[in-house]
């Protein structure tokens, strides 16, 4: 029985990830940024699960990849989607009864789930990841982009809410997340082997910038985190060609 209990939790991420594909498609995005923040909980609890109770194997591991391109694929796409059609003046046209009339603008929304999904199947033959990334992986890019309806919502900063706003800045960040997601950069793990200082400085330093940007911006935190983890990575990549 225990060898099932982390596919449960992989099936859990991927019903967060449909019940995020239903409130996105109707514009719901606050609602769907939670149940993708919620599939991500589950997505990192499975494989937590599956090495404590030392039953990772072929199967969970396609799940947990069928299971991502639904929470951190489909969602976000939509989600971006959603966002261009705010962003151009069309929330309020139901798109699919005037197809022919509406913009090609909000489409481009959808490179990230072509691009999660590339990246998914990469990951899945890349044997290069045990330990580290290559590539920003879906999650983090998926934060990013959910964290953009949270923002409008509930930010008071009107410099943020007025990019967010701005279509060509929706475009870059689904560019440059797209890029990122299949980049040969590599980018550490938040696993720790061990609790030493010198093993893990760059992460602590990480999660110390991520508590305190927290604090201070709140929701605003979540796409600046992403980008500290970004450069953070590039640091130590740095770092580790020198030595």
């Amino acid at each position: 029985m225990k060898k099932h209990i982390p596919n449960l939790i992989t099936l859990l991420n991927l019903l967060s990830g449909v019940i995020g594909v239903l409130f996105a498609s109707i514009g719901q995005l606050e609602y769907a940024a939670y149940f993708v923040c919620l599939g991500i909980f589950f997505d990192f609890f499975d494989g937590f699960f599956a090495r404590i109770l030392n039953v990772s194997g072929e199967l969970g591991k396609q799940l947990d990849s069928l299971a991502d391109m639904v929470t951190s694929g489909v969602v976000p796409g939509i989600v971006m989607f959603q966002l261009l059609r705010r962003a151009i003046g069309e929330e309020d046209v139901v798109w699919f009864n005037n197809f022919s009339e509406m913009s090609y603008v909000p489409f481009f929304g959808l490179l990230i789930v072509l691009a999660s999904c590339y990246r998914l199947a990469n990951f899945n033959i890349d044997t290069r990841q045990s330990t580290s990334f290559i590539g920003l992986p879906t999650p983090a890019n998926t934060l990013m982009v959910v964290s953009l309806p949270l923002i409008l919502n509930y930010s008071s900063s009107a410099f943020f809410v007025e990019l967010i706003q701005n279509k060509y800045v929706l475009i870059v960040i689904t560019i440059l997340g797209s890029y990122m997601m299949n980049a040969e950069i590599p980018l550490f793990s938040l696993k720790f082997k061990t609790f030493k200082l010198k093993d893990n400085l760059i992460k602590f330093i990480f999660l110390a910038i991520t508590i305190l940007l927290a604090i201070i911006l709140k929701v605003v935190a979540i796409p600046l985190v992403i980008i500290v983890y970004i450069l953070l990575s590039v640091v130590e990549n740095m770092l580790k060609s020198k030595n």
